[in-house]
Parts: C-alpha cells; sequence; structure tokens
C-alpha cells in the first residue's frame, strides 16, 4: 500500500492506494493539483493517467477511491450518487477501487465543486 495525502482547500484526509498497475502510475505523476467535481455525495478529479481498468465494479464502498475511466478520474465515495438504490453505493458507471480515504468523512459534503485538491506522496 502506498500512503497519500488529499488536500482540499480546508481539509486533508489521508489515504491509502492498491498496488495495482492504475496506483502505481498515479503515485509516478505525484505531486498532482486538480479542481474538484462533484456528483451526489461523490467527490472526483481529475489524475494525469489513461488506463482501462482490470477489475470493474459497479458497486462501492464508504471511503472507497475509484479509477473511472471514462473520465480518466480519481473518485471518492462517501455516500449516495443521484443513481444509488438503498445503502448501496453506485457509481454512474463501472470503476476499479484503487484505495481508501481516512478521517470524517461527513466532512467531504462540506467541500464545494470548483475547489483546489493537491494530492501528494506521504
Amino acid at each position: 500500500m502506498s500512503k497519500i495525502i488529499i488536500k482540499f482547500e480546508k481539509y486533508s484526509f489521508e489515504a491509502e492506494l492498491n498496488e495495482s498497475e492504475i496506483s502505481k502510475k498515479i503515485m509516478e505523476k505525484l505531486p498532482v493539483t486538480s479542481t474538484v467535481r462533484r456528483w451526489g455525495e461523490e467527490i472526483y478529479f481529475d489524475i494525469p493517467v489513461d488506463e482501462e481498468i482490470k477489475n470493474p465494479v459497479k458497486e462501492v464502498n464508504k471511503g472507497d477511491i475509484g479509477y473511472w475511466p471514462e473520465g480518466k478520474c480519481f473518485c471518492i465515495f462517501f455516500g449516495p450518487t443521484p443513481v444509488s438504490k438503498g445503502d448501496k453505493i453506485i457509481p454512474a458507471s463501472e470503476v476499479e477501487i484503487i484505495g481508501k480515504i481516512y478521517g470524517d468523512l461527513g466532512i467531504l459534503k462540506e467541500i464545494k465543486e470548483g475547489e483546489r485538491v493537491t494530492i501528494e506522496k506521504v
């Protein structure tokens, strides 16, 4: 596992990326600064890798970090998306889970669309 820090304008979170090919390529590009986009209780932002996913999932867990190949984005899931059903968190389309974010995930509701975000190695 590779440790990273995800820094928003007011808050920072520790996270771990797994040892997937996508995660390794992301680690090679760090530090990266991007702009936050929101979709329901999902935060996503561009990352400088263009990879096909090898382990696609249609359902995620709270705190999962995913790679969404359609948008070449890093996604953080912390609650229902507009297409979620019941207590299942469902992304817009398949993602590959590449890690986990830690801390008070409720704070992520305060992150605004358009905020700057920086991802760094620990």
